[in-house]
This record gives C-alpha cells, structure tokens and sequence, in this order.
C-alpha cells in the first residue's frame, strides 16, 4: 500500500436539510399540525426565516440535519483527534481484526502517511521516511508470526509497534451543529495540518447543500475577533479572504 492520500467522500445526507432544520424551528410556534407545516415550508421560500434564525443563535435546530462521510489515508494520529469531537458517530478500519502483513500489502508494505514537512526536506529525508516505514513492517510481521498461534491476537498485539503514521479509514457522522463546532476549531490555520485539510474539504462538500446554515462556518475569526488572542495565526485578513471563495 505504501504512501496514501486524503480522499473525502459524502456518502449519505439528511435530503433538503435546510427545509428540514426551518420545519423544526417553525414546529415550536406554529400552532400548524405536521403535515400542513410540512407543505407550507416546501411551499414558500425559507432562506429569509433562516437567515433570522441563525443570525439570533437558535442553533438547535440544524441538529435535525446528518452528514456521513467517508474518510480514506488519513494516519492513526488524525483518529485520536477527531474522536475526541463526541457529538459523532464513527466506524474505524481495525488493526484487531484486519492484518497489515506484508503479505497482505500490494507492495509489502502496510499503508501510511507523509508529514508535508518532511516531504519538504526533499526526496533524501522522503527516502529515509520510507525505509523507516518497511523497517516498522518487518517488527510487525516477526509479531505477527510469533502470535500466530493465538489466532486473531496475533493481530491484536501485534499491532502495537505500528507507528502514529500508519493509515486507517472511517465512517463518521455529524450533524449540522456538531460539523459547525467542528470547523470552527479544525479550520484554523492554528489546527493540526492533516485535520485542517480534513476540516476543508468537508466543509466545500456541505456548503454547496445546506449554503445558508454553512454560510459562515470555519474558523473564528469570520464571525468576529480571532478566539485564539495572543496565539492568533495573525492573518486573519487572509483567512476570511480564502474563506469567501469556497
């Protein structure tokens, strides 16, 4: 597998989430029953009503609307941050049960991923990278054979000398509150690089579904002063610059 790459894919969507997340806003005064609510909202222009609503900070009913991503050649150190956004579901690729022997590895070696500031060094530190990587691939198939006999824990433990780099793939699921609050702080020029990158290309695949409810989501400085105060990137500028053309 050797060297992987970040691919993002939405696989599954609330359908017209933005009509959705106004049903249930309108839902709390409307003295309307379901279906007619139903038909009035599919019926009449609702960016309006949105615009209010979020703008006053009632964002508990963009809740109403899920996004299922599918996440490919991100490292084992990218899980343990994003798994720390609880308000997700997530499905993981798991070394227990999935062997990454040579063996089982189109170039005999198990997938991983490449720091862009060592891809900077040059190719002569690149090289060094990945000798570092097969050299991890023969402890961890010496494991995998002198396990072998417990049978699957031969995995289980095995997998222990794999590095922070090695590549692992998910499902995860957020609302639209939650994907908000996650690209608030993972689109941050001061967030880790390989979430950041994650963070970017989920947000350009909802914006264009649900513009209004994302029209300002990322990082804190579009709605007002840099949160990070004397830690602050200093280009905020920039930042909302890059951020209105997405």
């Amino acid at each position: 597998m050797g060297v992987k790459k970040l691919k993002v894919t939405l696989l599954k969507h609330t359908p017209d989430p933005q009509e959705l997340i106004a049903m249930g806003a309108k839902l709390c005064y409307s003295p309307a029953g379901i279906p007619e609510l139903k038909q009035g909202i599919a019926t009449k222009n609702q960016e309006p009503f949105l615009e209010r609503l979020l703008g006053s900070g009632h964002f508990s009913p963009i809740e109403h609307a899920s996004f299922t991503f599918g996440v490919e050649g991100v490292s084992r150190s990218l899980l343990a941050q994003i798994t720390r956004h609880r308000i997700a579901s997530f499905s993981v690729k798991s070394q227990r049960y999935i062997s990454e022997t040579s063996a089982d590895q189109e170039d005999g070696v198990f997938g991983y991923i490449i720091p862009p500031s060592i891809e900077n060094l040059g190719t002569e530190y690149v090289k060094m990278y990945k000798g570092q990587m097969k050299q991890i691939q023969k402890w961890y198939d010496f494991w995998v054979e002198k396990l072998k006999d417990g049978g699957k824990s031969a995995y289980e433990d095995a997998r222990f000398v794999l590095p922070n780099a090695a590549e692992t793939k998910l499902m995860v699921t957020m609302n639209a509150r939650e994907l908000r609050h996650f690209f608030a702080l993972r689109c941050c020029n001061r967030a880790q690089w390989e979430i950041r990158a994650l963070a970017l290309k989920m947000l350009r695949l909802v914006k264009p579904l649900a513009p209004l409810v994302f029209k300002d989501a990322g990082p804190g400085c579009l709605r007002g002063p840099c949160p990070e105060g004397n830690m602050s990137c200093g280009k905020s500028s920039a930042v909302r610059e890059m951020f209105s053309k997405l």
